[in-house]
């Protein structure tokens, strides 16, 4: 049995949206409980329309959790005042960026430099999954193709800002990428509905054990080498370190790939093209200290 937690702030616009959505969904139903967490009250999804989906729910369960505190400065769960113990989380945030283009995105939380500027710890790394991943972008891209007309792009991140100090495995999916988009009750709805059908996909990619896991090294932010491994082949990938915070890699934060990966992992995946010599030669050495594959992202 797995326990699932959604979490999604109070604070802000696009929150509020994906909340709405999650909360008046024709394909799913929550339900308020009686309990609380951080003073908010949690709901519970009581039944999944589609038959065969809902079977899921015998075993596993999927929460909604509401929070004031801003979700990439939520450094303490407090499950110890609450009455649920999830496995997994996902977190439903906004994204703001300087080019404003509308988006969906996914990624993993860590600061690979020695300053954190945007919450977490400095070289700190979080828990995740990376099925949970992979199932979260599959989900997201599905959810965009029944958009009409939509000028929306998915994209998987590199990992960066907070929270880095959870207990539990968790990913952002955001909805971006300024306050046009964020009011957009279409966009509200593909990220709610891509956050419920991602528990699900998790669920099967899960008990298949047919996906290999990677962890990835080189590239921009926006990861389209990686993009593609997700999207097309048996691939999973948990954290991205991009080629501008190579030179900060040292063995402890490779060992929190591999520690804070809650899948065992199968592959060091470098974008070759998008690495430069110099870091190539810090890298490749480094990596070389583990007993774990190196491939290039083009090899698969």
């Amino acid at each position: 049995m797995t326990d699932f937690l959604i979490v999604t702030s109070t604070e802000d616009i696009a929150s509020m949206n994906m909340r709405d959505k999650f909360l008046n969904n024709n394909e799913y139903i929550f339900k308020e409980t009686d309990s609380l967490w951080h003073n908010n009250p949690i709901f519970k999804v009581e039944r999944i329309l589609e038959p065969e989906k809902n079977k899921l729910l015998e075993e596993n369960v999927i929460y909604l959790g509401l929070t004031d505190t801003p979700l990439i400065y939520l450094n303490d769960l407090k499950l110890e005042n609450s009455s649920i113990a999830p496995d997994l989380l996902i977190f439903a945030s906004r994204h703001r960026s300087e080019t404003e283009r509308p988006a969906f995105l996914i990624h993993t939380t860590g600061n690979w430099a020695d300053k954190a500027d945007f919450g977490g710890d400095p070289q700190k790394l979080s828990n995740t999954s990376a099925l949970l991943l992979k199932a979260g972008f599959l989900s997201l891209v599905e959810q965009t193709q029944l958009l009409a007309n939509s000028n929306f792009v998915v994209d998987i991140e590199v990992s960066h800002h907070g929270p880095t100090t959870l207990e539990k495995p968790l990913i952002f999916m955001e909805l971006g990428s300024s306050e046009k988009e964020w009011i957009i009750d279409d966009a509200g709805k593909v990220v709610s509905s891509a956050v419920i059908n991602s528990i699900i996909k998790y669920l099967e990619f899960h008990n298949q054990k047919e996906i290999k896991v990677g962890v990835g090294f080189g590239g921009m932010h926006y990861a389209p080498q990686f993009k593609k491994l997700l999207k097309d082949k048996d691939i999973a990938m948990s954290f991205i370190c991009p080629k501008y915070n190579i030179s900060y890699l040292d063995k402890n934060l490779v060992e929190q790939m591999l520690n804070n990966t809650y899948e065992k992992v199968d592959y060091f995946i470098v974008d070759w093209k998008g690495t430069n010599s110099a870091d190539k030669q810090h890298l490749i050495p480094l990596l070389e200290e583990f007993n774990i594959p190196i491939k290039k992202s083009k090899e698969f």
